[in-house]
Formats: structure tokens, C-alpha cells, sequence
């Protein structure tokens, strides 16, 4: 059985710390853009349509942006698997804030453009919830599995090199 110190439990901590505040500013910037071209498309289309156009524009670059910079991936390695942990990050945004849009006229007959944005801002909300649980489980899972492995053992060469290092 492993003991976990408190010098490992707080390195745990301030990266996830770091995480969710870079995944704070990603998803504040991404509702930023989602806004925008809601509201650009809504004019010329009806909300559900303008919706899954915003979502689907803003998904890809959110997905993008939080491999590299909140979960530190570089490369492709994973790349597929991190993307489908996108793609389905992005259908739980779609069903939330469509669900969101279907029940905005029941409850609110008269409601204004101002109303529906705010309404999906809210969705969108929840739905950022689930895309940091979900890109979180599957792009730092190599970290974490590497994390729980043994080290390797030293192999002769290993040894001999490090002490020529050492003089």
C-alpha cells in the first residue's frame, strides 16, 4: 500500500489549481466567441441552429487550447482520444443548452435575444462542468498512469554512465 505525503498532496492540489484556472480562461474566452457567433448567426437562423453552429465552431479550438495549455500536451500522441473526449464534451453542451432553448418559450412566452443568451451562457455553465470532468479524465489520464507505475530499475549501463558523470 502507497502512503501519499502532504508534500505530494499539495503538488496534486496546485496542479489542479493551475488546471482549472487555465481551463477558467479558456472557457470564459470560448463563451466569449460562442456569444459572438450565436449572436451573428441568429439573425439570419433560428436558435437551434445558430446554437450547434457556435457550439461546433468554438468546440475544436476549446478542445485545442485546453490539451495544450491547461493539461500541458504536446504532439499527437493521444490526439484522437483527447479529441473524442471533445467531441463528446461538445454533444453534453449541445443537449444541455438545446434542452436549455426548447424550455426558454414555455417558461418565458415573451423572452428577448438578451434572455436567450443569458440562458445559454447558464447552460453553458453546466456543460463547461462535464467538458473539464471528461477532457480532464482523458487527457490526463497518461499522466496519472504514469504517475502509478514503478520506476524503472537501473539497467548496468545506467549505473556506469552516472558514475563517469560524477567524475
Amino acid at each position: 500500500m502507497t502512503s501519499i505525503s502532504a508534500r505530494n498532496l499539495s503538488q496534486s492540489n496546485r496542479e489542479l489549481f493551475r488546471q482549472l484556472v487555465s481551463f477558467g480562461v479558456i472557457g470564459v474566452a470560448s463563451t466569449l466567441a460562442y456569444v459572438a457567433l450565436y449572436a451573428l448567426i441568429r439573425q439570419v437562423a433560428p436558435p437551434a441552429v445558430a446554437n450547434a453552429a457556435a457550439l461546433v465552431m468554438t468546440a475544436v479550438g476549446n478542445t485545442a487550447a485546453n490539451r495544450r495549455l491547461t493539461f500541458a500536451v504536446r504532439g499527437s500522441r493521444g490526439l484522437a482520444s483527447d479529441h473524442a473526449a471533445g467531441l463528446l464534451a461538445l454533444l453534453v453542451a449541445l443537449a444541455t443548452t438545446s434542452a436549455s432553448l426548447a424550455a426558454l418559450p414555455i417558461v418565458a412566452p415573451h423572452h428577448g435575444r438578451l434572455l436567450e443568451i443569458a440562458v445559454l451562457v447558464a447552460a453553458n455553465g453546466v456543460a463547461t462542468l462535464v467538458r473539464f470532468l471528461l477532457l480532464r479524465a482523458a487527457i490526463d489520464r497518461d499522466r496519472f498512469d504514469r504517475s502509478r507505475r514503478a520506476p524503472a530499475t537501473p539497467t548496468f549501463v545506467t549505473l556506469t554512465q552516472s558514475k563517469r558523470t560524477r567524475g
